[in-house]
């Protein structure tokens, strides 16, 4: 008796109380509550028949901005450039069909860039679906390959569980796009959701933490290298490890050379910094990386704009390669000691193993002396804007927390040329996809983000073109965007490719002249043209200082062969000894010329 009395109380004992749940709410509503949850401030969306639901339940909350875009495909670019300048996850949402579709080229670039945004389509009512119903697309198909993930909603009470689980996939592990899919009678339905969620998904569990052992075999690789480098890329801003990469840099003294979409994670001008690499990197960072006995990859992909012929790729080199994507490790480069993990994690550790290395000091010193033989240049001309020299110039005047964005093009690679960055997350680029219309929605996301701070948009007028419309969200949600459109007529990195590989024929590169301060003006925006040399700082003090969105329209001729190209230029599937250093000299003959191509 007394037994079955002892257990009937502890039986009693651990019995819970039910879970209050709340009060019906339609689906649209509990898409908003759950969004407040993780956080959001802002959402970059395009309303439609399906989606405008979730528009009319946005305007009843305090807690997010709904920023209207002109395009789909600029809200998507303006999330991805919210998320690059704050690391947070950026947000966009638009209708089904044309609607969705047009958020697949933001989708992508977030993905090749490893950029956590969450894209949030509306979708044909479920009964319809397979039917062929007006704007109907099968966007979680069309999305398959280009997503981290992706959820159609089925009922409303999933709905809190899917949007967390969409943004914790999103932000961890290798961060990355993920898409959800929202039937409009979802978004109609009535139904009691529990907001009390957790991440409980097992398939999904990336590795974070580093092998300490693997991390101790690197430490011991680092310290028998007599020609280290470190190359480091857009994992490093990612993952938050820029002040480990700078302490393991300083303790070890070895020069430190980054990607396009590293810029900012170790300081442009510190004395070990050799600035970018690669296809239009500095001739000295592709000449050292190939002359290293040790290459150090942290956070960074063996891209082809990088290695360029593969095969001729630091040939006499050991590889150290630290990702958090073990699919990335060994995928184009053969490695001697992997450490799959995160690479702020991996730093740490390796920073505490690693010594003072004072027996590179003949190393430094030669890197040293190639700095010095082939320094980042250009040269002014009489009377003719030089667009490298108004980077240059905007690169001085500035504010030293400005956040830069660019299009894609000669500018683009101008502006990683020619600016500097001393901290992660102020350089907004379409680094991996590489598209046309990412800068002014990027620029547009970021000066959301930070609305007190400068936000400088520097593009070639041919990707301007692809999303101006985006100008008129600038002037009706007051978004103080600067913009700098280095305007030579032309699509100016196809022409540039003529000139060298087809003997200058225009295979319709010519995209005519354009005054886009008139254009500007037209969306109600201050703006002016200029053509002459003299008036380039005047008026990049006039932009800096007006309180509002800015067009700067700075025209320039289009120079066959001369500054109007980016220089230096490794041709495509070539080795750095074919880098083309002007017009008519590579650096495989400079070296012949000096009689040192023999040593190499």
């Amino acid at each position: 008796m007394t037994t079955k009395k002892n257990t009937a109380k502890k039986l009693v004992s651990i019995k819970k109380s039910p879970k209050k749940l709340g009060h019906p709410m339609k689906g649209r509503d509990v898409i908003v509550k759950a969004l407040e949850n993780e956080g959001v401030k802002v959402i970059f969306g395009y309303p439609g028949g399906t989606s405008m639901e979730i528009h009319q339940g946005l305007t009843l909350t305090k807690k997010i901005r709904m920023v209207l875009p002109r395009h789909e495909q600029g809200g998507s670019f303006a999330a991805g450039g919210y998320a690059r300048s704050t690391g947070e996850v950026g947000v966009c949402m638009a209708t089904s069909g044309p609607g969705a579709t047009n958020l697949i080229t933001g989708i992508i670039d977030a993905k090749m860039d490893s950029i956590p945004i969450v894209a949030i389509t509306g979708q044909v009512a479920s009964t319809l679906l397979g039917s062929d119903a007006f704007q109907e697309t099968d966007i979680m198909g069309a999305t398959f390959p280009l997503v981290k993930h992706s959820y159609m909603i089925q009922n409303v009470e999933e709905i809190p569980r899917i949007v967390h689980e969409a943004f914790h996939i999103a932000r961890s592990g290798r961060p990355g796009p993920v898409l959800i899919d929202i039937p409009k009678n979802i978004q109609q339905q009535e139904g009691i959701a529990d907001f009390d969620v957790s991440f409980d998904c097992p398939s999904y569990k990336p590795n974070l933490k580093p092998s300490v052992l693997q991390c101790k075999k690197a430490a011991h690789t680092i310290q028998t290298a007599k020609r280290p480098i470190i190359y480091a890329g857009g994992g490093i801003i990612s993952s938050g490890a820029s002040e480990e990469l700078r302490a393991f840099a300083k303790k070890t003294g070895i020069p430190v050379t980054t990607t396009a979409m590293g810029l900012g994670a170790f300081p442009s001008n510190d004395p070990l910094s050799l600035r970018m690499l690669g296809m239009h990197g500095a001739v000295y960072a592709n000449i050292a990386i190939n002359h290293a006995d040790l290459v150090i990859a942290m956070g960074v992909r063996f891209d082809d704009r990088v290695t360029g012929k593969l095969a001729e790729f630091c040939k006499n080199a050991q590889f150290i390669q630290i990702d958090i994507d073990p699919t990335e490790i060994n995928k184009n480069i053969t490695i001697d000691v992997p450490i799959q993990g995160d690479v702020k994690q991996a730093l740490k550790i390796l920073t505490g193993y690693v010594e003072p290395k004072k027996d590179i000091k003949p190393w430094v010193k030669q890197v040293n002396e190639w700095k010095k033989e082939f320094p980042l240049e250009f040269e002014l001309k009489k009377g003719e804007i030089v667009p490298q020299s108004v980077v240059s110039d905007i690169n001085k005047l500035a504010a030293k927390d400005a956040i830069f964005s660019v299009g894609v093009g000669q500018h683009q690679m101008w502006a990683a040329q020619f600016l500097d960055f001393d901290m992660p997350n102020n350089w907004l680029c379409s680094s991996g996809l590489g598209a046309m219309g990412f800068g002014l929605p990027a620029a547009m996301g970021a000066q959301v983000a930070f609305p007190n701070r400068q936000v400088i948009n520097i593009e070639g007028d041919g990707s301007f073109l692809m999303n101006i419309q985006e100008l008129q969200t600038l002037k009706i949600e007051n978004i103080p965007v600067k913009n700098i459109v280095l305007n030579n007529a032309h699509l100016g990195m196809v022409a540039q490719w003529e000139d060298r590989f087809y003997k200058s024929l225009r295979g319709h590169t010519f995209i005519g002249d354009a005054n886009f301060a008139e254009v500007a003006s037209a969306f109600g925006i201050k703006s002016e043209s200029i053509s002459d040399p003299k008036d380039v700082v005047p008026a990049l003090k006039r932009m800096l200082k007006h309180k509002g969105p800015y067009v700067l329209d700075v025209k320039y001729p289009y120079n066959d062969k001369s500054h109007g190209h980016v220089m230096p230029m490794i041709p495509s599937n070539h080795t750095y000894l074919d880098t083309c250093l002007d017009a008519s000299t590579s650096l495989r003959d400079y070296w012949k010329k000096k009689g040192l191509l023999e040593d190499e």
